[in-house]
């Protein structure tokens, strides 16, 4: 079930009335049984590798946490020699050590068999000239999402972070909460779970604000993301007879289409989730804004860079290895203070790389941003220096605004790598952006020939203008939608339904229109049937839309 379709938007309504009407203490279940059935909407071949998750990780935890029970016990009975207490926690420890390997690997390799199985196959295969035979392996729906999130929580119960979920189906429901299971955000237990069980009082306002977050979310994904498609699809695709400007033109479009559409999923889930009463975690601050690339990836996909800084960065810099290289007295101090900042920042990206797709332009992409950070690391005192040299002022807005404009630069190349059809492609794609400039297209309607007429580019520029509005209220932490609240009811309804309308009348519908195809879904190379879904949606879609 897609969040842009009619069937979700007649389930979420379901869903919230009858939340609100059951008893308070019945409301989890009644959320359980909801996100059961969305996900089931997808594919029932996909609850076997979700429920294989879910009890993996729920026994891993439930004997790490009796090991934990046992051996304050066991202290408690008996008076133990300090030894005896060192040798037995050491005991405990090893054990416990043994279940969060094992639920991890479980966990993480039915991600990597469904994902990589066939793209290690035929990339070994490619090098040694041997053949290969690729199995039609079933790609579950959100499965980077629960598996990173299911495998947080475990880690987070070795560390002793909180007591393991001793109710399986309370377990099952944070990791099926249907908002979030398809494109995150990666939850945390401590701070998802208390408000997935403890009833919520019934909130207005509360509720007003998510659902004004939904339909902002429609208005990015329908008007903004799938309309700059339309052109960025059509170059992408075939970019051999367009020059570097038209190349140019795509790529800051894709860059408009990936963020609108992403944030806009984000939008809809967090704003269904505050609906009910429920706060998910933000997952996108205003990146664009970002002035180096470090900070871009603060503020872009928030979850997933602190699962990769919490579970794998910080682990790796604090492994004996680490320890020893930083206590060496032999090595110069700038390889004991960056080697393992430099070791941690490339397993990172070369895993956020290939996470993100099983295909090698993916994984160039990861050591792209690999090597711009940690270059831009080792570098900090030179520019430091540099800046102070030449006198040049940090502090005004000119400076800031190079830094936001060459930040994003570096960003659009790095898309072209990311959204380029192959990594060869990708490169010749940036080899012509630079090499192959006819500015002439901008002047002589080329750019009129590329999926967008004149009226699609009028709503683009204009939908795109209040976006940036938006994002640059949000910059300077100003909330549109708690102003639009504080206004008389009448201009707040003049606001809301002008985004209703905007979404029915200006939304991307008709022949071809795909309303499973958020972008997130397509990277992961998720192969389902949307045809029911494309049946519901052109049978009710606005007339005026389809005309």
């Amino acid at each position: 079930m897609i969040f842009t379709s009619f069937e979700f938007i007649a389930f979420f309504l379901i869903v919230l009335i009858g939340y609100y009407l059951i008893f308070p203490n019945l409301r989890w279940i009644w959320l359980l049984a909801a996100s059961f059935y969305f996900y089931t909407k997808a594919s029932p071949h996909f609850l076997p590798y979700i429920l294989s998750s879910v009890a993996v990780i729920y026994a891993s935890s439930r004997m790490i946490g009796y090991l934990d029970s046992r051996k304050a016990s066991y202290f408690q009975k008996n008076e133990l020699t300090k030894d005896e207490k060192k040798a037995y926690n050491k005991h405990c420890t090893r054990n416990k050590k043994i279940f969060c390997a094992t639920g991890i690997i479980l966990n993480v390799g039915m991600l990597a068999f469904t994902k990589y199985f066939n793209f290690v196959g035929e990339s070994v295969s490619a090098i040694t000239g041997g053949t290969f035979t690729a199995l039609d392996i079933i790609v579950p729906l959100g499965i980077s999402f629960y598996t990173f999130q299911s495998t947080g929580y475990l880690i987070d119960v070795y560390r002793g972070m909180y007591e393991p979920q001793k109710n399986p189906m309370k377990y099952a429901l944070f990791i099926l909460f249907f908002p979030q299971i398809m494109q995150g955000p990666i939850g945390r237990y401590n701070d998802l779970a208390p408000q997935l069980f403890e009833p919520c009082k019934f909130d207005y306002d509360r509720l007003k604000s998510g659902l004004v977050r939904m339909l902002w979310g429609f208005f990015k994904k329908m008007v903004i993301a799938d309309r700059a498609a339309l052109l960025v699809n059509t170059v992408f695709d075939n970019w051999k007879p367009y020059s570097g400007a038209v190349i140019w033109t795509a790529v800051f479009l894709y860059a408009v289409q990936l963020y609108a559409d992403f944030s806009g999923y984000m939008d809809i889930a967090l704003g269904a989730g505050e609906a009910l009463g429920i706060r998910l975690s933000e997952n996108f601050r205003t990146p664009y804004f970002s002035k180096s690339t470090a900070e871009f990836w603060r503020r872009w996909h928030i979850t997933l860079g602190t699962w990769f800084r919490d579970y794998l960065f910080y682990p790796i810099i604090r492994t004996k290895l680490f320890q020893k290289v930083a206590k060496s007295k032999k090595l110069p101090k700038f390889v004991k203070t960056n080697l393992p900042t430099i070791a941690g920042l490339a397993v990172v990206w070369l895993i956020t790389g290939i996470w993100h797709g099983a295909d090698w332009h993916y994984a160039a992409w990861g050591i792209y941003y690999g090597m711009i950070i940690i270059a831009s690391s080792l570098l900090a005192p030179v520019y430091e220096k540099l800046t102070k040299l030449l006198r040049i002022k940090t502090d005004c807005f000119s400076y800031k605004l190079f830094q936001i404009v060459r930040t994003f630069l570096i960003v659009l190349v790095g898309y072209v790598l990311f959204r380029g059809n192959g990594l060869m492609a990708a490169l010749k794609m940036i080899k012509s952006m630079f090499t192959v400039f006819n500015p002439w297209v901008f002047t002589d309607g080329t750019l009129l020939t590329l999926g967008l007429d004149a009226a699609n580019w009028n709503v683009l520029i204009l939908s795109m203008l209040i976006l940036l509005a938006v994002s640059i209220a949000n910059e300077n932490g100003i909330n549109v939608r708690e102003k639009i609240a504080r206004q008389n009811i009448i201009l707040q309804w003049i606001c809301y339904l002008a985004g209703i309308f905007a979404v029915l009348i200006f939304g991307i519908y008709g022949p071809g229109y795909d309303v499973s195809s958020f972008l997130y879904f397509n990277f992961r190379k998720i192969h389902w049937h949307i045809s029911y879904y494309w049946n519901i949606h052109m049978r009710y879609c606005c007339p005026i839309c389809c005309s």
